[in-house]
């Protein structure tokens, strides 16, 4: 299907009405202010749920694209919500950027084709299922999910409806991580043993007194599908560090590297049989810190490979390594170096200067399975297989023992509490 007939049927669909009924919109090419811009009909209408630290940077990256139209901005807090919509106004030169504090006013638009959701980590899986039914494509930052059953039910609904997502695993469209890919599947470093996936330690956080809800802050839409809590800023700033809310840097890095370690293995569409924790070190009992400060769990192949889970050091010194019978490559995420042995792999390397922090390549790969209907490199099967290492490193490490996976059936072996860990109640009136 075309762009616009497929939102033509997604609404027929959704309302009961007769295709001759619905007539898709055609906007001018006067809202779009000065600059090159595609004809009307080539456009991708966007729009942004979730405007704090890096919904801003990624829409950037949307706008620089000459055939993207934005149009609208959504977010919970007042104050982001208006620097957002500045920020469109600003590169459009116009007044035209709608602003909304529910998503599902924004979804409701007829004329909205794709949606970028750059919230926490709670609305992710659950916005991007709202976004689907309505006729909507996604491209979700990450982490993807908050639970192994979102993750799977975030699939179902946009197979069932034929959504385009697009996972924001940038670094999957990155050349020198594809480089690195591309040596472990073509064997040069001969048959894959183990990848090594570093990130850093998380952060000490501190418990801080309730307070009223701030003025402009929707705190119960912020809260979402998640447990009600008085406001405090602690637990707002550190929404990442709370069971509730988030999985740590293991699923808030973790991913970028699970996503390669799934490629590279030629796994996107299975997973590790076995995770088994090998270190782990909490946070004191008087933080607000919930998830471990470092950590270091093997999950496990049927293959044998292994995936080593690595939450240790700095934030500058993370990387990835892949290690071979016959050598070994790795990509330093903060300066973007590739190191190998032997050396001699490096000969085969074009050179790009594009690191982690431009995900153009996967913008532009979004946008044309958006007007194509063909599949992105990161769409909705492959990323619930890339979450779910986070996953399953997380239950480990809370049940503090070894845990058997079956990939195939997406349930663990004999093991009912770990099994009641894949999904979580989520509060009214929210549904997945």
């Amino acid at each position: 299907m075309s762009r616009l007939s497929r939102r033509a049927f997604l609404r027929r669909v959704g309302t009961g009405l007769g295709m001759a009924a619905v007539a898709p919109s055609i906007v001018p090419d006067t809202v779009m202010g000065a600059g090159e811009v595609a004809s009307p009909s080539e456009r991708v209408t966007c729009a942004i749920m979730g405007c704090g630290n890096r919904g801003p940077r990624v829409m950037q990256h949307f706008l620089r694209q000459s055939d993207v139209q934005w149009l609208a901005a959504c977010d919970c807090r007042q104050d982001r919500l208006d620097r957002a919509r500045k920020q469109v106004n600003t590169h459009y030169k116009n007044e035209d950027c709608a602003g909304y504090l529910d998503f599902r006013d924004l979804f409701a638009r007829p004329d909205l084709d794709a949606v970028l959701i750059a919230t926490g980590a709670r609305w992710h899986a659950v916005g991007s299922i709202y976004a689907a039914r309505a006729g909507k494509d996604i491209y979700s930052e990450k982490p993807i999910s908050l639970t192994l059953a979102e993750g799977r039910a975030l699939v179902d609904t946009c197979d069932r409806l034929g959504t385009i997502y697009q996972a924001g695993y940038q670094r999957h469209s990155v050349d020198s991580f594809r480089f690195a890919v591309e040596c472990a599947q073509q064997q040069r470093l001969g048959r894959l043993k183990e990848i090594i996936c570093n990130f850093w330690e998380c952060p000490p956080i501190k418990a801080t007194p309730p307070i009223p809800v701030p003025d402009g802050f929707g705190y119960d839409m912020w809260l979402g599908t998640t447990p009600w809590h008085p406001f405090t800023w602690g637990r707002v700033n550190g929404w990442r560090y709370v069971w509730d809310t988030g999985g740590g840097m293991v699923d808030g890095m973790g991913c970028h590297w699970t996503d390669l370690a799934q490629w590279a293995n030629q796994t996107e569409h299975t997973g590790p049989v076995k995770a088994e924790v090998l270190e782990v070190e909490w946070a004191p009992r008087e933080s607000l810190c919930e998830v471990p400060v470092s950590c270091r769990v093997a999950l496990t192949y049927a293959d044998g490979v292994r995936c080593i889970m690595e939450s240790k050091g700095k934030f500058e010194d993370r990387y990835i390594r892949f290690v071979g019978t016959d050598g070994w490559i790795q990509v330093d995420d903060a300066t973007n170096l590739v190191t190998c042995r032997p050396q001699s792999l490096l000969k085969a390397r074009g050179v790009s200067a594009k690191g982690w922090g431009d995900p153009g390549d996967h913008v532009r790969n979004f946008l044309e399975g958006v007007k194509t209907r063909r599949r992105t490199v990161c769409h909705p099967e492959a990323a619930h297989r890339t979450m779910s290492l986070c996953h399953l490193t997380n239950i480990a490490l809370r049940l503090g023992r070894t845990l058997h996976w079956d990939p195939s059936k997406e349930e663990f072996a004999g093991d009912p509490e770990a099994n009641t860990m894949r999904s979580r109640a989520i509060r009214p009136p929210w549904r997945i």
